[in-house]
């Protein structure tokens, strides 16, 4: 990418008084006139390199020239340095390469500070691997396909335009054109597997409204629903529900109105509260969580 070859050529120049277009032409595998196009870029932008022509001659920076204080302030340094490692979640090798360069460039060794990892713990590397090849498929404009299960468990093998990850209440989305359904869909990233970029490749198509907008694979029914949650459930209670839907009672517990979306999901995330939590409504829903109680009690009885 031009891009890394022109932060690549500006590392050269700072770490070496003097290289030729010949010499980086090979480094890169590109051109002499490519080379020469990459310093007319680099001096468009502010950065003064120079060539000399003749024996003895050849491209270089001026003397004492620094990056960091003539082109990005401290900030803004610091900024596109936290930018990149943020990325480190995908695990790119390019990455790595260009923070390092970066680094160097601003003269900044510490870049260990923080690292952002959104995957959950004890998660491997094959998610990893999925988030790249996703966004190398979106970067390229590549169909995929892969198989999906929606919330129902329903499988179906899908080919999509992919157009945009999004990280929402901790789970990642990917956003694109089911050529099947013949629209814009939301997948949950989760639910795909056998992720495959294929060799044919698509244009961005006009959206007649926001994707953000459009139809979610994952779209369905919400219940209004009140619970009441041990206090020993206090943990899940904040990690879990929005203040604004919390209640703290005056024995401690907590009562929660909130809306739940309606799906086989939702019996099993109440059922994961054990004992603390108890359904005061919909009626409905604290009957069939009673019935499935009742269905496992009859299931681990010892047999006689």
């Amino acid at each position: 990418m031009q891009i890394n070859r022109l932060f690549e050529i500006v590392h050269i120049l700072l770490n070496k008084k003097m290289t030729t277009a010949k010499e980086l032409a090979h480094r890169f595998e590109v051109s002499v006139r490519t080379i020469y196009r990459d310093i007319d870029i680099l001096s468009s932008a502010g950065i003064p390199v120079y060539a000399i022509q003749g024996k003895g001659g050849g491209i270089s920076l001026l003397d004492d020239y620094v990056l960091n204080k003539s082109v990005l302030s401290e900030d803004e340094q610091n900024e596109i340095l936290f930018a990149l490692q943020s990325l480190g979640l995908a695990q790119n090798p390019e990455t790595d390469r260009v923070l390092s360069k970066l680094s160097s460039l601003f003269n900044k060794n510490k870049t260990s500070w923080i690292e952002v990892d959104l995957s959950p713990w004890g998660s491997n590397k094959h998610k990893t691997s999925e988030f790249t090849i996703l966004k190398n498929a979106i970067l390229n404009h590549q169909i995929i396909e892969f198989t999906y299960f929606n919330s129902s468990g329903a499988r179906s093998t899908r080919r999509v335009e992919p157009l945009k990850l999004i990280f929402k209440v901790n789970a990642w989305y990917l956003q694109g054109f089911c050529l099947g359904k013949n629209e814009y869909r939301t997948f949950k990233s989760s639910r795909m597997s056998n992720i495959d970029i294929t060799q044919d490749f698509f244009t961005d198509r006009t959206l007649e409204e926001p994707l953000t907008d459009h139809k979610d694979e994952d779209s369905q029914k919400w219940i209004d629903m009140r619970l009441q949650i041990a206090p020993q459930g206090a943990y899940r209670v904040f990690d879990e529900f929005k203040e604004k839907e919390i209640t703290r009672n005056q024995d401690g517990s907590y009562t929660v109105t909130t809306s739940l979306p309606e799906s086989k999901w939702l019996f099993h995330y109440l059922l994961s509260f054990g004992t603390d939590i108890e359904i005061l409504a919909p009626q409905n829903i604290r009957e069939i969580i009673q019935g499935k109680l009742e269905e496992m009690v009859r299931k681990h009885k010892k047999l006689k």
